[in-house]
Parts: C-alpha cells; structure tokens; sequence
C-alpha cells in the first residue's frame, strides 16, 4: 500500500500521475471516500494524464461516462450512489464493462460488492483537517 499526502483539495491533481504507475496494468479502480472527499477530482487528473479531450463529471444520474483518450483506449466512469438495487448495475451491462480491458473507475462500488472483479485497484480518499486529504492505494486480490 502506497499513502499520498495531500495539504490541500488542489494538490489532489498532483498525485494523479503517481497513481496511474501504481496501478498501472490493472483496469479497475475503486474510488472509495465520503461525499466531498476528492474522488471526481482525482478521476478528473488522471483522466486529463490520459489525455481525455472531453469534459469528465460525475455520472450520479447516467451511473456511466464513456471518454475516449489519446492512446489508452475507452474509460469508463462509473457513480453508483444513486443505485438502490444491485441488478440495476447488471442491466447496464456492468460485468462486460469490467471485462472489457478499458479503465473503468468505480464511485461508490460499495453499492455492488458482488460484481467487483478479482483484482482491482482501490485508492481511498480520506479527509483530513481543513483541506488536507490522505489519499491510499492498494491493489486487492480476492
């Protein structure tokens, strides 16, 4: 496990590079941390790392954003807050999102812990005093 210190919400941006060669080689990534931690932002650094042209937001009412990079194929965005039922994520087609060897980053998989892969990559952002975050990364096997 890797622990990156963040003083502020802005340097979040920062740590995005790091991240990507610590899960470099691993399609799924979890963003776990309450509402307001960081995890849009974060997703929104890495993905300008992969060179998104298009604008990245949370996808609370789609539950999924597609984005094209310059290189790194599709991303896949996904925000399960709003998902009251875990089915829900089968009738969009979750497990052959997973499958598909893209980038998929996952808010709020919590809500649906049974179609998690075997691995996966879960990066933890937690807040701190004021602004500051700690934000963790570590791949999980199941």
């Amino acid at each position: 496990m890797k622990t990156i210190h963040c003083n502020h919400l802005n340097e979040i941006s920062n740590s995005a590079e790091l991240i990507l060669d610590l899960c470099r080689g691993i399609d799924v990534w979890v963003f776990k941390g309450e509402m307001g931690a960081g995890k849009t932002t974060l997703i929104k650094a890495i993905s300008a790392v992969l060179e998104v042209n298009d604008p990245v937001s949370s996808p609370t009412f789609s539950i999924v954003n597609e984005y094209a990079t310059k290189d790194a194929g599709m991303i896949y965005h996904f925000d399960f807050y709003r998902v009251e039922d875990p089915m829900e994520a089968v009738e969009i087609g979750v497990e052959e999102y997973f499958d598909s060897g893209h980038y998929c980053f996952v808010e709020w998989a919590e809500k649906i812990p049974s179609f998690l892969p075997d691995e996966f990559a879960l990066i933890e952002i937690e807040k701190g005093e004021k602004e500051m975050r700690e934000i963790s990364v570590k791949i999980i096997h199941q």
